[in-house]
């Protein structure tokens, strides 16, 4: 199903409460409503990125003061899979700043580690720029599992965030990604000034693609010093919840990844988003290079609300039935 922008409309402007009770309705069919994804996100290669994405404290052309660091290598970066593991996380997801992901030894020595990480049992996540074909082939070959790639906002926002890169060039990566029979993962960030229909153009490009991301994290700007969004407001809680709940109705069998922001938000505010739709989240005291709430935090919400850690293999077996009740009701 293509959606129009009319549509996305309608559903995002519902009454709260009719709003949720969709959202909630599209959850309970094709997910576990009790299950939630949890995930590491881990920087192998902090700072000094070329790009101009002017709501990262990682871009060269911001002022923030970050240490610059290479490549981590493989042993380094295992000690923190086995500590997101032995944390619950089911994903380990790894990031680096780059523009483009390089030949040569840096990337010899990246499928090692993502060889390393898969050994382990853990499903594995990527997110390092732009890649070529044979690259991607290469990453999955290694054990990748999923390649993030996020299309911030709406292509007609785009420019005012980024101008190093097109939107256009971050749906070839995607294809790319998919071509290379890895699972996409690719959402935005919400509050850089955009408008609401920004952000509902946002979701309408990523429900029409076919098919639609397998992750579709949602990002609050947190406003970081020294880059050229520090004086953003934070996001308006409801806006936000309303986004989750309209990503949820428009790609059901999605996983709606609460991302960055969970430090500026409540428990509240965070059971709102549970109720919505969302159901994975980043454990873990850091995302990249910004703040993230405490594990013990988290499983202490997640046990007030009742919520389990999610299996990969239940969410694909739940996945499945869907799949096979749409196919039997066509």
């Amino acid at each position: 199903m293509r959606y129009t922008l009319e549509e996305i409309q309608t559903i995002y402007h519902l009454p709260f409460t009719t709003l949720i009770h969709k959202a909630q309705t599209a959850h309970q069919k094709h997910q576990d409503p009790s299950g939630v994804q949890l995930c590491t996100l881990k920087s192998i290669k902090t700072g000094a990125c070329p790009e101009d994405c002017k709501y990262c404290p990682q871009s060269a052309h911001s002022d923030v003061g970050l240490e610059r660091e290479a490549l981590l290598d493989t042993e380094t970066i295992m000690k923190d899979a086995v500590a997101a593991k032995k944390g619950g996380a089911t994903r380990f997801c790894m990031g680096a700043a780059w523009r483009r992901v390089p030949y040569g030894e840096q990337f010899d020595s990246l499928l090692e580690t993502v060889r390393s990480v898969s050994g382990m049992g853990l499903e594995v996540c990527c997110t390092l720029g732009s890649l070529e074909q044979d690259q991607a082939n290469a990453l999955s070959e290694a054990g990748c599992d999923v390649y993030n790639h996020n299309l911030d906002t709406s292509r007609e926002f785009y420019s005012e965030i980024i101008t190093t890169r097109t939107y256009d060039e971050r749906l070839d990566n995607i294809r790319k990604v998919r071509e290379a029979g890895m699972e996409v993962c690719s959402g935005g960030i919400i509050g850089m000034g955009e408008s609401i229909d920004d952000r509902l153009k946002m979701l309408q490009e990523l429900a029409n693609m076919d098919p639609y991301p397998d992750s579709v994290p949602i990002n609050a700007l947190i406003a970081c010093k020294g880059t050229p969004l520090e004086d953003q407001k934070f996001v308006d809680s409801f806006e936000f919840v309303r986004i989750i709940a309209t990503a949820r109705i428009l790609m059901p069998k999605t996983m709606v990844r609460l991302s960055a922001g969970r430090t500026e938000m409540n428990d509240e505010l965070q059971a709102l988003c549970y109720l919505a739709g969302a159901n994975s989240i980043f454990l873990g005291d850091k995302l990249l290079t910004t703040a993230n709430p405490d594990t013990s935090d988290d499983y202490r919400l997640l046990n007030k609300l009742g919520l389990k850690a999610l299996d990969p293999d239940e969410a694909r077996a739940i996945h499945a039935r869907a799949d096979a009740e749409s196919a039997s009701l066509a």
